[in-house]
């Protein structure tokens, strides 16, 4: 039976392991699968969500969630991320929001590590949330966007990913300024 405390952490576990599926799901050059691979994605995406929500709201959190929440986020942009420029889906020019997507989730660990031994926590804005929306939506876009015929799709999400990457650098600059004194 699982307890309701248990629930953050497995929703966690859970997007962990769609996020391979996804992927193979990805590479299988089909349509079906690609709705398929949106359709898990969104459910991974969805669980980010919840598995937050629920730790908050009903007080769930725990050190185990804590810690493998963010990496599965992480884990999930990065790797559709990879899987997408492999498919020339990010290509040109779009290459550069993806990599400042990709550098901050880098840097972002990386001070979450540093800070974790200490007493203080690292701030998060609503603008953030608002860039990881936009991250996802347009990561969804680029998944399913060679099952259009028009370009549309495709450029929606490269577009979505370009302004993300523009909300990122602001967030960023604003996250490190705000957490300058933890150093």
């Amino acid at each position: 039976m699982i307890k309701l405390k248990n629930i953050p952490n497995l929703l966690t576990i859970i997007r962990i392991l769609l996020i391979p599926v996804i992927i193979i799901f990805m590479e299988v050059d089909n349509e079906l699968y690609r709705w398929l691979a949106l359709a898990l994605y969104t459910v991974a995406c969805l669980s980010d969500f919840f598995d937050g929500y629920l730790a908050r709201r009903f007080e769930l959190e725990s050190n185990f969630g804590r810690f493998l929440d963010p990496i599965a986020d992480k884990i999930l942009i990065v790797s559709i991320i990879f899987i997408l420029i492999a498919h020339g889906k990010i290509s040109g020019f779009f290459i550069y929001p993806a990599l400042i997507i990709v550098l901050r989730e880098i840097l972002v660990s990386g001070l979450r590590d540093f800070f974790s031994h200490s007493s203080e926590s690292l701030l998060v804005t609503n603008l953030s949330k608002w860039k990881t929306l936009i991250q996802m939506f347009s990561l969804g876009f680029l998944i399913v966007s060679s099952n259009f015929d028009t370009g549309i799709i495709l450029n929606i999400g490269r577009v979505g990913l370009t302004i993300s990457s523009i909300i990122t650098i602001h967030t960023g600059y604003y996250y490190f300024k705000k957490n300058l004194k933890l150093f």
